[in-house]
């Protein structure tokens, strides 16, 4: 039975440290839950979102309209 490769975010290192568990290992991505896509600073040890920001109506796809 032939499986599809999983789907990975590239994932962009952000200095700082994380306000709950300390870890410096901050990155930065977009995500789309339920209120639509957005772009995040999360700590990948503990998942604490240390910010969250509206991202683009339509995630990674760029509309020209939007680029005029």
């Amino acid at each position: 039975m032939a499986t599809s490769p999983p789907l990975a975010q590239d994932r962009v290192p952000v200095q700082g440290l994380c306000p709950r568990c300390g870890s410096a290992a901050l990155a930065a991505y977009p995500v789309f839950s339920e209120g639509g896509w957005f772009d995040v600073v999360k700590c990948q040890g503990c998942l604490h979102s240390v910010s969250r920001e509206r991202g683009p109506l339509l995630g990674a796809l760029r509309l020209l309209a939007d680029q005029i």
